[in-house]
């Protein structure tokens, strides 16, 4: 099989691939033609068909997986298959393991890290609340391993969510010792159920899109309402504690453009967006580098990071 991440200008294919969108779009002088976009578990890749009278251009959905017999080209900077022939593959021609990207991390390991630390929470009430969601829940443990952190930013594939909240969860462990003023446990309370409303606002792979709770509400209010009701079976839960530990949640996107509901007024608040934006940033810059076409030089304007970037020089 050739994976998306192996395609190279001037290729033909002929492969299965699952297709995550279909529409149909117009070109300038107004003729119809359909856009795709496919993918593997190492990426997804822009196809266009030109003939949408071509032999089995009806026969598929989005969400299906489909035969491809096509040519690789580059526009703008990125790959895209010009398709000559599609259809929808049979059961047989295809894993769906091949299809679903997933972290390079062994998600095991990262969750007994995750473990490690929420073992460290010395609090009784934050303690059992993160226990609650993290150690007694199985259902939202298998939910938050498999899931994604974002529909295709940044972490978008399985383990991602994990993979995002570990580190952003290190990153404030850090932080609590380089600045002790950092009440630690709220911090780290914080980092960890930071993203947790992504188990809600995107449905399961392989469609990783938004619900309709994702459109209307978005993960930050979800995951507060989630720790919100979390709270309520907890008796005696600390009021003050429980407003601290939601404000770092509704402020941990930082600015009201950036879809937070509340600015950072704690230093925890901060700190939690620093670590989240840092750690975001990075990811993007990293799958930006490696879906790149070309190993050296500028690589263009990345619209996400909002500059122009390149990969730095090797000795």
């Amino acid at each position: 099989m050739k994976y998306i991440d192996s395609l190279r200008e001037g290729m033909r294919i002929s492969e299965v691939y699952l297709c995550k969108s279909k529409q149909i779009a117009l070109t300038k002088a107004g003729k119809e033609y359909g856009r795709l976009m496919l993918q593997d578990k190492t990426g997804t890749v822009d196809a266009k068909i030109w003939n949408l009278h071509s032999p089995g251009v009806r026969s598929f959905e989005a969400m299906d997986y489909v035969c491809v017999d096509a040519d690789v080209s580059v526009f703008m900077g990125a790959y895209q298959l010009n398709v000559e022939r599609i259809r929808k593959a049979d059961e047989g021609e295809y894993v769906a393991a091949d299809y679903l990207p997933v972290s390079t991390k062994d998600v095991e390991e990262m969750f007994k890290e995750l473990l490690g630390l929420i073992a460290t929470i010395k609090t009784p009430s934050l303690k059992k609340l993160v226990d609650s969601y993290f150690v007694e829940d199985g259902a939202f443990v298998k939910a938050f391993k498999f899931h994604s952190a974002a529909k295709s930013v940044h972490h978008g594939f399985v383990g991602g969510l994990l993979e995002h909240t570990l580190s952003v969860a290190k990153m404030c462990d850090y932080f609590s010792r380089a600045y002790p003023m950092l009440n630690r446990d709220l911090l780290l309370a914080a980092a960890i159920f930071h993203d947790i409303g992504k188990t809600k606002e995107l449905s399961a792979f392989p469609e990783n899109d938004y619900t309709d709770d994702g459109q209307l509400l978005g993960h930050i209010i979800i995951g507060t309402e989630m720790v919100s009701q979390r709270i309520r079976s907890i008796p005696e839960f600390p009021d003050r504690l429980a407003a601290e530990l939601k404000h770092c949640i509704l402020a941990h996107h930082g600015e009201l453009e950036y879809g937070s509901p509340k600015k950072p007024a704690l230093l925890e608040a901060l700190a939690l967006n620093f670590a989240d934006n840092a750690d975001a940033k990075m990811e993007t810059m990293i799958e930006a580098l490696q879906g790149a076409t070309s190993h050296s030089g500028w690589l263009g304007y990345n619209r996400l990071l909002e500059t122009n970037i390149r990969r730095t020089t090797e000795e």
